[in-house]
């Protein structure tokens, strides 16, 4: 049991020697760190460290080599990810068939295998350290420190790793001496509205003394993000660190974690931190000594969009249903149980230990005036470098969407970027030179938001996008306000019409005014960003309603009503694939001797038959 300051720093000392240790190869020993981050599991992560395990014990090497796993390394389109210390190597697309040649060849031959290595798209060079990789120059790791460093499931070497440091500092300082700190570091709310964090903070500190309760909001809904889950499976110890000095800030005794259930893994790994805290005194009773109390605990939540919205994530904590409450009077005022409570959500948090332990001027140092430090992005869709990615705020669209993504596949053209997920707009080549931060994209008509960020190219449909979110929100409205509940659905049926080529110009005036009216009249945040889509897309792309409207086509050939395959028969070489692959039988022909063709009433344009002709005899018109 750590019970003092002092006490602490020997343990930190002791675990900081170790981390160097395995870093630099002390005693001559190496590591094998593998991702251990969803997408790397889901890729066969766990059955290659379990054959590294065995070959390594097979040749009595257990007492040099040592395996684990960390946290996500971001570079998800590259990923299962190896890493080989203390040489730094990095193996990427990794499988369990690479495994006996990266024992035998570097582990024991000292061999590195170029063929595993990243090659850089432009240069065609092989490179072999992870910060060489254009992918990492332009990041700063603050919200992602340790991720894809420590084993998220040792406290040791998150010890190892700066944890606890700030939470010392903290309970060292006056509480509104912590508060003042957080203020003047001009950190923000990174789960997508942005208000000031200390601000937020103070609101309850000044409440009559009393309960009070610290929420970490992990109901990461958006389609495409995945930011908070990958801070909790890489370094749940961090987010705890945080929710604790932000309990020591305003008087809480108790925090509560919301993170949806279908997180299995970060649940997994956050109560497992949680209990490790327990066991060597940093959560409990007189942490460190001190008189702060404190105790954190997971609550899961069933999936529900609506829940990341504050006053409905406590309502589910409460075991109520979860629907947003009218403010004011604002959580940190009235909130769990109509205590003072504030909600921060897992990047946040993340953050403060970096606050308290570097400074305010730390943060500072990135970012713009009035958004300070760095932002996580969940980068996915039309983009060469899948994967998440933390930035100094007023890095430029044009930057992260070709320095760091490496720019779109295939040759095509960026079209737009959806920024804020559901709640968010659409951006547009017009925009790509705009700096990052809450207020830029706002005024561009687009959000933050928790850090979705989804490119699309030319061949994406601008209006069936907006459709998808539509969908996407009206399974998701809670019900409880008239605007968001009937108008979202009168929205998509708008678009569905438009998509169907049955929409007239009048629908499309319509369609603009109730858009407008869910903004305006809708009870929570998610009604009233409801209908960004809707109003971003129409702003940047009204040509592409108007040719849906009047010309009764899709210019990106998506929407299914409103186009057709065709077989050229100057093309067609009679082979006959196309039609014995149709699942309803609209192609017909007779091979070697007349072109095939489709038949327009029976085809469901599910592209089969385009996708399987070898000589590019079939259109999209």
């Amino acid at each position: 049991m750590i019970k003092s300051f002092e006490e602490l720093c020997a343990k930190q000392a002791q675990c900081e020697k170790f981390m160097e240790g395995k870093f630099q190869g002390a005693s001559s020993k190496r590591a094998v760190v593998l991702c251990g981050g969803t997408g790397c599991l889901s890729s066969n992560s766990a059955e290659i460290q379990a054959k590294f395990v065995k070959l390594i014990e097979e040749k009595g090497l257990s007492d040099r080599i040592s395996v684990n796993q960390v946290g996500c390394f971001g570079f998800c389109s590259q990923g299962p990810f190896v890493k080989i210390y203390p040489e730094d190597t990095l193996y990427r697309l990794v499988s369990i068939d690479d495994v006996e040649e990266i024992v035998e060849k570097d582990l024991i031959g000292g061999e590195t295998i170029e063929r595993l290595l990243y090659i850089d798209p432009i240069t065609k060079e092989k490179i072999a350290k992870q910060e060489d990789i254009t992918f990492y120059k332009k990041q700063v790791r603050v919200a992602l420190h340790g991720c894809g460093v420590i084993n998220p499931e040792d406290i040791n070497e998150a010890l190892g790793a700066d944890a606890f440091k700030g939470l010392a500092k903290a309970l060292q300082m006056d509480r509104a001496d912590v508060i003042k700190e957080v203020l003047e570091s001009g950190l923000r709310g990174r789960g997508g509205g942005g208000f000031p964090t200390g601000r937020k903070w103070q609101f309850a500190y000044d409440q009559p003394d009393g309960e009070k309760y610290v929420v970490c909001n992990g109901d990461e809904g958006d389609p495409g993000a995945f930011m908070d889950r990958s801070i909790l499976e890489g370094n749940p110890l961090a987010v705890i660190e945080g929710m604790a000095i932000a309990a020591y800030a305003i008087g809480a005794k108790n925090g509560y974690f919301y993170v949806r259930a279908e997180y299995p893994i970060a649940v997994n790994r956050l109560n497992l931190a949680i209990k490790q805290a327990e066991e060597i005194g940093l959560l409990g009773d007189n942490i460190l000594g001190t008189d702060f109390s404190f105790r954190a605990h997971v609550r899961l939540g069933a999936g529900a969009f609506v829940c990341g919205e504050e006053t409905a994530l406590l309502n589910s904590i409460e075991g109520q249903r979860g629907m947003p409450r009218p403010r004011p009077p604002f959580p940190a005022v009235k909130g769990l149980w109509e205590c003072p409570t504030i909600v921060n959500n897992v990047e946040t948090l993340a953050c403060v230990p970096y606050v308290l332990r570097n400074g305010a001027d730390s943060v500072k140092q990135y970012g713009t005036e009035k958004s300070r430090g760095t932002k996580v992005f969940a980068l996915g869709g039309k983009i060469n470098n899948v994967g998440l990615v933390e930035i100094p705020m007023g890095t430029t669209l044009r930057e992260l969407i070709y320095d760091i993504g490496g720019g779109i596949p295939d040759g095509k053209k960026f079209k737009a970027i959806q920024t804020g997920g559901p709640s968010g707009g659409c951006l547009t080549e017009k925009d790509l030179d705009t700096p990052i931060d809450f207020d830029n994209l706002v005024a561009k008509g687009s959000m933050m938001g928790s850090g979705g960020a989804i490119v699309m190219d030319e061949d994406n449909c601008m209006v069936d996008v907006a459709k998808f979110y539509m969908e996407f929100i009206c399974d998701e409205s809670c019900g409880k306000c008239s605007p968001c509940r009937i108008g979202t659905k009168r929205l998509l049926e708008y678009l569905e019409k438009i998509t169907d080529g049955k929409a007239t110009m009048k629908d499309l005036e319509e369609l603009e005014e109730l858009a407008q009216t869910i903004k305006i009249g809708s009870l929570c945040a998610l009604g009233q960003t409801a209908a960004n889509p809707v109003l971003s897309t129409l702003a940047s792309f009204r040509d592409e309603y108007i040719a849906h409207i009047e010309k009764k086509e899709c210019p990106a050939k998506v929407c299914k009503n409103l186009m057709r395959y065709e077989i050229d028969p100057e093309k067609c070489k009679k082979c006959s694939l196309c039609a014995r692959v149709c699942p309803v039988g609209a192609i017909t022909g007779e091979v070697r001797v007349t072109p095939y063709s489709i038949d327009q009433e029976k085809c469901i344009k599910c592209g089969m038959c385009i996708s399987s002709c070898k000589f590019g005899a079939i259109e999209k018109k």
